[in-house]
């Protein structure tokens, strides 16, 4: 199933307040305003719901909800008090005789991203401490970014690192804006998981794509899944892991970008027997794409585009 739909949940675009003089308060703001392309689809227990958010600020949200039945096994236990201390479950016990296993998901997105023409590089953008001279100021340290591009495969392959911030630019480094940044997009992860399992257990070889949350690869038409073509019958041998184990060049050529995005579960009684959604997202932002803020010139609300609520009275 597929809908397109617009989406207004009273965001705001952009918006400043300046008091240059007193008693002269200037206030703008513009409401934010998405295009949603929503498909749902059932595979086997679960229930997938996937929106692609454009915004008209050029920010593009793709976000995944998680609903439907839990994947469950039964136990002969009605209560946790019939639980021998450190026998473990390896689930919940959700109601009598019933426990949530705990699991994994993982969404693999395919990219061909292709900013501003075919020809593009990938771009880490590492924020660093940089610390100050003696005497130089009475700061101790700034921050400053360290772009490197990557030449191959390898190069780019990237598990997220909360104590080691970067950013992901896809650039065209042939076509430069105004005052000379070459124009791109970066991939802003949001919360996502990473494998727990053994590199060498049978289902991790043939998901090895959750080995990183990030690859990029040279565009390769028979590359399309990054589980290969029969992922329940591989070994592993024809995965998006091998595919970028081959270490081709990818610096001005046309790439592809993989984005995994990954739940950890751990089931609660809250789940069961339907699943509340849970959602995660990333997101594909402009930097440097545009001359300046494209939503600028978004007129603002003015009270006649504002809904009319009356009350009725009935007798």
């Amino acid at each position: 199933m597929i809908c397109v739909f617009e989406s207004y949940g009273g965001d705001i675009g952009w918006r400043h307040t300046e008091s240059l003089i007193t008693g002269m308060e200037v206030r703008e703001v513009r409401p934010k305003v998405t295009l949603v392309v929503r498909m749902a689809a059932s595979v086997g227990n679960y229930d997938y719901i996937v929106d692609w958010e454009f915004q008209t600020d050029g920010l593009i949200r793709v976000k995944v909800g998680l609903s439907g039945i839990l994947m469950v096994k039964g136990t002969p236990y009605e209560n946790m008090n019939q639980v021998f201390d450190g026998e473990d479950l390896y689930g919940t016990l959700l109601s009598e005789n019933v426990v949530g296993v705990i699991h994994d998901h993982y969404i693999t997105f395919y990219l061909d991203m292709d900013v501003d023409g075919s020809d593009n590089s990938f771009v880490k953008v590492n924020l660093q401490r940089q610390q100050t001279s003696p005497h130089e100021s009475p700061r101790k340290s700034f921050l400053k970014a360290t772009r490197t591009v990557a030449k191959t495969e390898k190069d780019a392959q990237v598990k997220l690192k909360l104590y080691d911030p970067s950013e992901f630019h896809v650039i065209n480094p042939s076509k430069k804006t105004r005052v000379g940044n070459p124009v791109g997009y970066k991939v802003v992860p949001g919360a996502t998981a990473a494998s727990l399992l053994d590199p060498e257990d049978p289902p991790q070889k043939r998901a090895a794509f959750t080995n990183n949350q990030i690859w990029v690869t040279q565009y390769n038409r028979s590359e399309q899944w990054a589980g290969g073509l029969f992922a329940y019958q591989s070994h592993g041998d024809d995965t998006l892991s091998v595919w970028s184990n081959r270490d081709r060049e990818i610096e001005n050529k046309d790439i592809v970008i993989w984005y995994t995005l990954g739940f950890h579960h751990i089931p609660c009684q809250e789940d069961f027997p339907i699943m509340p959604t849970v959602s995660s997202s990333f997101n594909l932002k402009p930097v440097n794409f545009f001359e300046r803020n494209p939503i600028l010139r978004t007129p603002p609300n003015v009270e006649s585009d504002l809904p009319v609520c009356s009350l009725v009275v009935s007798t």
